[in-house]
């Protein structure tokens, strides 16, 4: 599928987006909500099992929030669609894995957009930033996530100056993945995508929808939603031939065959 400003490609079932909207692609409104239709397409296909994010050209993943757009009208609270800005942090039951291929300018908006990924890989020229300070305004969704993926006061200084991080400390402290050439980052991305597409997606599921739960139980608490299978996808997978399969496979020395039931 090709639109003005987002491209989609099915390749398998593994689904790559690209964020295509020259010169920088940022995100105007408009953007959002077809992004987030996308993705919640993507999260209701059961022959999709792994989405990939990036952005197209070589110089910009993403920079966040369209200001020419803003500059025009567009309120900073307007209706983002299904998903929130980006059509991924605020997507309900989203539980199939998720990779950035940072390809480039990650900032403001565009790093909270990979920080709703699972799994970040960068190209050795990317660069990372939440330069909202500088606009006298709260990274918001980064506020809130930034911390709890990276040390904390590394986190807060990103935050407090807005001052910008390269792809290899980026990586230092475990915000991205891997570091890749920019000619193998995609091929990578494709590769980790396949792999977790061909891996068992109830058990994803249930990874998924525990850790997003975790975030506000304390460990207890979770684990017992876990043992008492209060997890609508922990319940789901107890139930599921995969569960059986998983077991079988491992007894008879075989790769198991996931049915996603």
């Amino acid at each position: 599928m090709t639109d003005d400003c987002v491209r989609t490609e099915k390749r398998g079932a593994v689904l790559q987006v690209t964020l295509d909207r020259p010169k920088a692609n940022a995100i105007d409104v408009a953007t959002s909500r077809l992004l987030g239709e996308i993705f919640a397409s993507f999260r209701d296909d059961p022959d999709l099992r792994a989405v990939i994010i990036t952005g197209a050209g070589e110089k910009f993943f993403c920079p966040g929030w369209d200001l020419k757009a803003a500059a025009a009208g567009e309120a900073v609270d307007s209706d983002y669609g299904v998903g929130g800005f980006g059509g991924l942090q605020e997507l309900p039951e989203l539980n199939k894995p998720v990779i950035a291929a940072v390809n480039g300018i990650c900032c403001g908006g565009g790093l909270e957009w990979a920080l709703s990924a699972d799994l970040i890989l960068a190209a050795e020229h990317a660069t990372f930033a939440l330069p909202e300070i500088n606009s006298g305004t709260i990274a918001d969704a980064a506020t809130l996530k930034l911390p709890k993926r990276i040390p904390y006061h590394i986190a807060m200084e990103l935050l407090f100056t807005g001052r910008w991080m390269d792809a290899a400390e980026a990586h230092h402290w475990g915000l991205v993945n891997e570091v890749l050439p920019a000619d193998g980052l995609l091929e990578r991305a494709r590769a980790l995508a396949t792999t977790l597409a061909d891996g068992p997606p109830l058990v994803f599921a249930a990874i998924k929808e525990v850790a997003r739960a975790a975030e506000s139980m304390c460990f207890q608490d979770a684990l017992n939603g876990i043992t008492s299978r209060r997890f609508a996808t922990v319940d789901r997978l107890y139930a599921s031939e995969d569960q059986l399969e998983g077991a079988r496979a491992f007894a008879e020395k075989r790769k198991p065959i996931w049915q996603g039931s």
